[in-house]
């Protein structure tokens, strides 16, 4: 799979920051660099921040725009932790090198936060996210993960909201509890990105757009990037393509497959609407298996995300069917319209933990599985510091076992859809079961 554009899909993200929108010119040149990172996504921006700021010559080469594929058409919440959560990690890992990397992700979510003052970058930046329980049998999720954060990871940022104060926070009776976490939150993830990219400039990072990666080859102490445009010589290799990596690297294109998921907008609401659907500003997720997660915008437009294909094909009557979803949580948008409805790739690994890694002098990070806005930034300092000389962390990620996913390019769709039906039928609730 690998697609690309010139222009930004028609988001609601890209139709409202239309004066952050800069066009970087592609590739014209031979190039020779310290490091060449593939792929101008938060990933690849965040490395490329990260050595810049430790003298090092970078570019950033994109076969699109920055910020195109899924860093700028995500929900934009800012939610700790991985797809996976914590517990498959310390099963892997242990609970010292999880606790570690815990505080890798809270070092992520404050970093974050640093960029958009130090860059002023007009983001939209709110503070919560709110994590929710539709069925009954799985609130001991919310009440199991507050205390185990707390009691293993000293994190005391979670509030447990039982389903009589859900009103403070959500309009919906969807819902039956929730887990508040204060150093959550949410922003506009194109106008963030389009402000790292600018920042990136500052600190001398060049910028390639429509520079599409063909191919690599390792050659004496570094490796050879063949561009349409040009060659480029670089000592260390970044791969940050996530679920476009395609055959530029098929080892790596093994190990992920990448998964549709979509989001619509409404109009902007009343305030009055507005501070009934979501009364404290918060970011809202679901625990069901396809999740619904959902926020306001700046201009109180409701931006609702959910479904998941892997066709790779745009599911037909898509704004109905997303539009009937976004009715179940809250039946008094009926009147409102739905103004922009888009869709993405995401990248997924079998167990649904991250992939870092590297071999010889080729870096990578991908494996996010529809929750990467903080774990892109993790991953930029984790890879950072292995190129600089620290590959501690590096390595505890590589202790991770993420498999090549069964049947091949042939079969693994069936299969992986067969699996996630099973999945699917548990987003059910079980019948007389109350809180």
């Amino acid at each position: 799979m690998f697609e690309s554009s010139a222009h930004y899909p028609p988001t609601w993200y890209a139709a409202t920051s239309q004066a952050e929108q800069i066009e970087r010119p592609p590739l014209q040149q031979d190039l020779d660099v310290d490091v060449l990172v593939v792929g101008a996504g938060y990933t690849g921006l965040y490395t490329a921040h990260n050595l810049a700021d430790a003298g090092v010559n970078v570019a950033v080469i994109e076969a699109s725009r920055v910020g195109w594929a899924a860093s700028g058409r995500n929900g934009g919440q800012l939610i700790l932790g991985f797809s996976c959560d914590m517990p498959p990690i310390e099963a892997a890992l242990g609970l010292e090198a999880a606790q570690e990397i815990w505080q890798l992700l809270r070092g992520a979510v404050a970093d974050i936060r640093h960029k958009i003052a130090q860059h002023h970058i007009d983001c939209e930046l709110a503070t919560g996210h709110l994590w929710t329980s539709v069925l009954w049998q799985r609130i001991r999720l919310l009440s199991e993960w507050q205390e185990h954060a707390a009691r293993h990871y000293d994190y005391q940022a979670l509030e447990f909201v039982p389903r009589k104060d859900l009103p403070q926070h959500v309009g919906s009776e969807r819902y039956v509890a929730g887990l508040i976490d204060h150093e959550g939150g949410h922003f506009h993830p194109l106008k963030y990105i389009l402000g790292l990219a600018r920042a990136a400039e500052e600190k001398g990072v060049a910028i390639f757009e429509q520079t599409r990666a063909l191919s690599y080859t390792s050659q004496g102490d570094g490796c050879v990037v063949q561009t349409a445009q040009g060659r480029i010589r670089c000592r260390k290799l970044v791969l940050a393509t996530n679920a476009y990596v395609d055959q530029l690297d098929p080892a790596l294109e093994r190990k992920i497959m990448p998964v549709g998921t979509y989001m619509i907008a409404t109009e902007p609401l009343p305030e009055e609407v507005a501070s009934q659907l979501l009364p404290s500003n918060m970011a809202v997720s679901d625990n069901q298996f396809i999740l619904d997660y959902f926020r306001l915008s700046a201009d109180r437009s409701l931006l609702f995300g959910g479904k998941c294909t892997y066709s790779g094909r745009t599911p037909a009557n898509l704004t109905v069917s997303m539009r009937a979803d976004l009715l179940r949580v809250f039946p008094q948008l009926a009147p409102y319209r739905i103004t922009h409805t888009w869709g993405g790739h995401i990248d997924i690994t079998v167990p649904r933990t991250p992939d870092f890694g590297y071999r010889d002098n080729v870096y990578w990070a991908q494996g996010f599985s529809g929750h990467g806005v903080v774990p892109t930034c993790a991953a930029g300092r984790v890879l950072a510091n292995a190129i600089l000389g620290d590959s501690h962390l590096l390595q505890q990620f590589m202790r991770l076992s993420n498999p090549d996913f069964p049947g091949g390019k042939l079969l693994r769709v069936p299969l992986q859809a067969a699996g996630m039906f099973y999945y699917r039928l548990r987003d059910y609730a079980i019948p007389g079961l109350s809180y």
